[in-house]
């Protein structure tokens, strides 16, 4: 009987889980399908395919296939793809499901990224231009305004050098002050910062990893940007973070590999050329058989080299209806083409919203990173002939005589000093560059965090703090075993740390109210109370004279000299805002802007600024005569006034009254002790203040053919008044010089922009150009007293020019036998000629004419994209026409004193046998003038990216392998001949522009990448 019981409870529990499995079979089932474009029939790539109401789903692969398990009680799919009408459609008891998307050609809803919110792109009435994130990096770029570059009509982007983690300079519609920032205002995620610094520095927007940025909205006119006020007057980089997305866990690897080489090297002299030369010059017989020496030392060889560039990202994108996050993780590594430069990174992003209920959400985005940065000197401000040889690497390897080596015997750098008898101890082993430390480890992170709260129907509320907090460690040491023994002293070796720090809080305010009433008129009210305070300090010692090199800079303790130096500084800006937008029947639109700015740098009698604006926009293409042409898709016409501030030029307490105290070693000595003096150095004005652009814009949008292609023109004029100038003073004041606010000039110009979709067949092709003519003029230096001011030897500021224009002597050939000589210039035979411009039979100061301007006519950018079934190929070409360079290197290198070696063409100098009319005979002391014939033509086009994809077919539990090679700086169309028509000496400057000092050239580079999604 107990076995019968067992038997039949075996057979039973059997039968429980055969009907348990059996269920559980039936509970999901497998669907398959396809997605096409309704317009081509081809296969959707990418779209997102979810049960509805679930988490549940997955992307189509390269043929717009999918493959997805559902739930039985699954009723319906939801696909979803950017530029396409989502669908909703029911399972019922299908097993495939084919659907075919239609492309949202009217784009009424695409939304773009304002100031303090967003816009339906229809509504915008600004000139606000936007960059996709896939263009931002289709070049391998350490900062996100490298890839800005010639992407956007009016934006003129500046590779002032292409060191790793360089500096650049973007100008927007113009270099709009003088002595102040023309730098724009960048937003990441709310959080506000500036990029400045010279042409050896690291660029703070290198620590922000491109990758992780989702969008970049440019606000260019003063209606877009007045909402910044005192800040905006250079415009204003919107920079939007990826953030997560509700749908299926996304895990998507990038990564790259490639190599880097130098475009070009300048061609010099040979040893035989060389020695011949300095034969020639000290008239002796040095070299006795020059012919023997052949080529000799080629020093560019031996400073620049083939560098690698690695990138490789790690993200995780996902959430479900009430949290959403993206997570990433980036290691980017550039070594230079010069030796001993690097710039490493290392950064992770994390972005998190999440929905507490119906009336509130709170939200973080959090940007850490890690860089250091490897230097070397380069572009040294000085001009003439030793300046440039000794003050950085590429000079010192022009330069450098091919007759010695670089070597002792025992492997260590040998100084010039101790060859050829002495020869040349004012030269510089150019390895002795490589050989001194300067390094900068930078920390920086940036947090916002974000409470919204629905008040009402309608209203908003939403409270924002945000932290910007950095913290660099910059070393430095010159080692003695660079310095020529007879030259070693208590001084050799001189090494120093520098500590800075800087927290930068902001608290925002922001109440939203937005409505539609009558299904007519659209109203949007935002209203901002911001605080925001920085404060930098920093510390740092000196020290020289170190007993040796072993310990480098970290025993300063060690050197018999040690100065110690601090600062700190701290400001504060309070600001109230509010903007009115306002939109009857998606035709006409209004919006009005005001900010008042309060600054602790603004002088006691400006503290507050108004910055107000107001800007209209009328589609056209809503209107009756309007709707009936066919090939017209859109046609809106913009208007726009407002006037911005410029406060990044005002440095703390320069409105104050304020006193210094001299170096130690240079004080009063009392009773044969050294004392401390202070004394005035600065003299106080109450009316200093923001440096203020009064700007109008007109634009036009127009789209045909179904929104195949779009135009944009806008035409722009921006006077900036108010701008910082030093002054000369009475010597009777006390004081040589006041800053204040005395200047102004003019902007002008226009702007085109075109995007076409040329093909949209099972072969798409896309293109896509920009151009941009903008016109500077100088219009006031002090209220009349100043009508023309040398900045360098050779650029000036004149009332009624450009800014920076070259003033120069007239090359006019080399003095040959008969000619006249004039009194006033190298007037010997074999010399260099110049213009007597003004007749009077003397060359003067009189003589010197304006011979260059470094701004250019005109800067444009094309871009094409092509793709058939899995293949993509993309090439992006940006250039530059009519401007003008300095070359300094020229002045230098042409020069033939002696003692240091000379560009090429020297060897086609003058002499009774060769009476060459461009290059002058070898002589000893002396300066050439500074003539046209340095100035050069800068105009260029150039290739900055070619890359070829594939995306390879898909695999099971992978939704897309792209795999593609890339080049960069693959060529550039130049009459330029120094080694790169992309070039700034003076970095930021807004005045000293357009002069090649022997800055680091940028890169060619060869790359091969991967992505790979899960």
């Amino acid at each position: 009987m107990k076995s019968i019981l067992l038997l039949r409870s075996v057979i039973g529990l059997v039968c429980l889980l055969l009907i348990t499995l059996v269920s559980q079979a039936q509970s999901t089932r497998t669907l398959t399908g396809r997605i096409t474009d309704a317009t081509t029939n081809g296969g959707l790539p990418g779209v997102n395919v979810l049960v509805k109401g679930t988490q549940q789903g997955t992307t189509t692969n390269a043929d717009g296939q999918y493959t997805l398990n559902v739930p039985a009680s699954a009723a319906t799919l939801t696909f979803s793809f950017i530029g396409y009408v989502s669908q909703d459609v029911d399972i019922a008891n299908r097993s495939t499901i084919d659907v075919t998307l239609k492309a949202d050609d009217r784009s009424l809803n695409e939304v773009v990224v304002v100031g303090y919110g967003t816009q339906r792109k229809i509504e915008t009435t600004g000139s606000i231009a936007s960059v996709k994130a896939a263009d931002l990096v289709q070049t391998p770029v350490s900062n996100v305004a490298q890839g800005l570059q010639s992407r956007v009509a009016g934006v003129q982007v500046s590779q002032n050098t292409g060191a790793p983690g360089g500096n650049i300079s973007v100008r927007i519609r113009g270099t709009n002050s003088i002595n102040g920032s023309s730098e724009p205002l960048y937003v990441v995620d709310g959080i506000q910062i500036s990029n400045s610094g010279g042409i050896n520095d690291v660029s703070p927007l290198s620590t922000i990893n491109p990758n992780d940025i989702e969008s970049v909205e440019i606000l260019k006119d003063a209606s877009a940007s007045a909402i910044y006020g005192s800040r905006a007057a250079n415009g204003v980089v919107l920079i939007t973070t990826k953030r997560g997305k509700t749908g299926a866990t996304r895990v998507t690897f990038d990564s790259y590999y490639g190599v880097q080489k130098v475009n070009k090297t300048l061609p010099v002299l040979n040893a035989s050329q060389f020695a011949q030369l300095e034969n020639e010059v000290f008239k002796n017989n040095f070299y006795p058989d020059p012919a023997s020496l052949g080529e000799g030392t080629n020093w560019q060889s031996l400073i620049f080299r083939q560098a690698a560039i690695q990138n490789h990202q790690l993200s995780i994108n996902g959430g479900n209806e009430k949290t959403q996050v993206a997570l990433s993780a980036n290691y980017f590594n550039q070594d230079g083409i010069i030796i001993n430069s690097a710039f490493k990174r290392y950064s992770y992003r994390l972005n998190v919203d999440h929905r507490v209920s119906k009336l509130l959400k709170v939200g973080t985005s959090l940007l850490g990173s890690y860089a250091i940065n490897s230097g070397v000197t380069t572009g040294s401000e000085t001009i003439g002939d030793a300046g440039v040889v000794t003050a950085s690497i590429l000079g010192a390897a022009i330069g450098a005589p091919p007759t010695l080596v670089p070597y002792r015997a025992d492997g260590t750098l040998f100084p010039f000093g101790e060859q050829a008898g002495g020869q040349y101890r004012e030269v510089t082993n150019p390895l002795n560059f490589a050989s001194v430390l300067n390094r900068n480890a930078i920390k920086r992170t940036l947090v916002n965090l974000y409470a919204d709260f629905s008040i009402l129907k309608g209203l908003t509320y939403r409270a924002s703090f945000n932290v910007d907090l950095q913290s660099s460690l910059r070393d430095g040491y010159s080692p003695r075993s660079i310095v020529n023994k007879a030259d070693l002293n208590d001084n050799s070796g001189s090494g120093f740390k520098l500590n800075a720090n800087g927290l930068a809080l902001l608290h925002e305010s922001i109440l939203t109210y937005s409505t539609l009433f009558a299904q007519k008129h659209s109203f949007k009210a935002t209203a901002v109370v911001a605080s925001q305070s920085e404060d930098n300090n920093s510390n740092q010692i000196n020290a020289t004279g170190f007993p040796n090199d072993a310990t480098q800079n970290e025993a300063l303790q060690l050197a018999l000299t040690r100065t110690v130096t601090s600062s700190r500084s701290r400001t504060r800006l309070d600001s109230y805002l509010a903007r009115i937008n306002y939109g009857y029947k998606d035709k006409y639109f209004l919006d009005l802007t005001a900010r008042v700015d309060g600054s602790s740098k603004f002088g006691a009698n400006h503290k507050y600024g108004l910055f107000p604006a107001v800007s209209a926009a009328w589609r056209i293409i809503e209107e009756p005569f309007a709707k009936n042409i066919s090939w017209l898709s859109d046609l809106k016409l913009r208007a726009s006034y407002g006037i911005t501030g410029n406060a990044g030029g005002l440095n703390p307490y320069q409105s104050l009254a304020t006193v210094s105290a001299p170096n130690p070693g240079s004080d009063y000595n009392i009773n044969h002790t050294y004392m401390i003096g202070i004394n005035p150095s600065g003299i106080a004005n109450p009316d200093l203040r923001w440096e203020k652009s009064a700007q109008a814009d007109i634009g036009l949008d127009i789209s045909l053919l179904n929104n195949r292609i779009s135009v944009i023109v806008d035409a722009y004029q921006k006077t900036t008044k108010d701008l910082l100038y030093v002054k000369g003073l009475p010597l009777s004041s006390g004081y040589g010089t006041i800053t204040g606010n005395f200047a102004s000039l003019e902007n002008k110009g226009l702007e085109f922009a075109v995007n076409a979709r040329i093909l949209d067949g099972p072969l798409k092709w896309n293109v896509s150009g920009n151009m941009t003519m903008n016109r500077n003029k100088v219009l006031d230096l002090d209220g009349g007293t100043t009508q023309e001011r040398f900045i360098t030897a050779y650029s000036i500021l004149k009332v009624g020019q450009p800014l920076g224009v070259f003033k120069t002597y007239v090359f006019d050939g080399i003095n040959q036998t008969g000619d006249a000589i004039l009194p006033g210039y190298d007037g010997r035979l074999g010399g260099l000629k110049v213009k007597d411009i003004n007749g009077d039979g003397t060359i003067s100061a009189a003589d010197q004419v304006i011979t260059g301007n470094p701004n250019p006519k005109f800067i444009y950018g094309f871009s094409t994209n092509l793709s058939f079934k899995g293949f993509d190929l993309s090439m992006f070409l940006s250039g530059s026409q009519g401007n003008d360079i300095y070359n300094a290197a020229r002045l230098s290198f042409e020069m033939p004193l002696g003692q240091r070696n000379q560009l090429a063409g020297l060897a086609n100098r003058w002499s009774p046998t060769n009476p060459s009319n461009q290059y002058v005979s070898g002589f000893q002391a002396g300066r050439l003038p500074v003539t046209s014939q340095v100035v050069e033509d800068g105009s260029y086009l150039r290739c900055k990216n070619l890359t070829l994809g594939y995306t390879l077919p898909r695999i099971k539990g992978v939704q897309q392998i792209r795999v593609y090679v890339s080049t960069n700086n693959l060529f550039t169309i130049t009459k330029y001949s120094g080694f790169d028509p992309e070039v700034n000496t003076y970095a930021g400057s807004n005045t000293a522009i357009g002069i090649d000092n022997l800055v680091y050239p940028q890169a060619k580079s060869f790359l091969g990448g991967l992505q790979v999604t899960f």
